[in-house]
């Protein structure tokens, strides 16, 4: 697994080629593998918020408090997985529009991988520096579209041309999804996951 990560970040087409070859078996193996990395920014986040903290302005420094971060950590976490798995749900769902054949493992290993720079990039969490953290979440994002863009034609092997909808359809999804992360964020603050700040 650890080599899937290093092939899509520093060779994503041969890594694609092989995702492209994997039988359902072979896929439902990799279902794991966006877990195991989710738990990297989750992590990293939790420490950064409750032992580094991040100061706004040159003021003091703030923290979360550990009961906080403790109880808002397994959201983020479980966030995230949900978010890909909607995702690869929506790639399964939308492929036979464009003439691919797909399934739900093959939908989610796609989106997995291609989350795979956001996952690592989420270890800059152990320092919540916001300028520093924005930048890398541009260059982590823009590689995950990349990654998308590239990937689908090659993995449900269609057409360039049709894979290139396929993925800006992808990317909107993706993007809805941000919302409704967002909005979900504001409604279990209202119902008590409000962070906690200590100075």
């Amino acid at each position: 697994m650890i080599g899937k990560v290093f092939g899509i970040i520093f060779q994503p087409v041969p890594t694609w080629h092989e995702v492209a070859g994997m039988s359902e078996a072979e896929l439902k193996r990799y279902l794991k593998y966006p877990a195991i990395l989710a738990l990297i920014p989750a992590v990293a986040w939790f420490y950064g918020t409750t032992r580094v903290g991040w100061s706004v302005g040159g003021r003091e420094t703030v923290h979360f408090s550990a009961g906080s971060a403790a109880a808002i950590a397994p959201l983020f976490y479980l966030a995230q997985l949900v978010a890909i798995w909607v995702i690869g749900y929506f790639v399964h769902w939308m492929a036979q529009t464009y003439g691919a054949e797909s399934s739900i493992s093959k939908g989610v290993v796609l989106a997995g991988f291609c989350a795979t720079p956001l996952l690592l990039f989420g270890a800059f969490g152990v320092y919540p520096l916001f300028w520093l953290d924005f930048l890398v979440g541009l260059v982590a994002v823009s590689h995950a579209v990349y990654l998308l863009y590239l990937g689908i034609p090659i993995v449900m092997r269609i057409p360039q041309e049709r894979g290139f909808l396929f993925a800006s359809a992808v990317v909107a999804v993706g993007m809805v999804m941000a919302v409704v992360v967002m909005v979900a964020t504001v409604i279990l603050w209202d119902m008590g996951f409000t962070p906690t700040f200590t100075d």
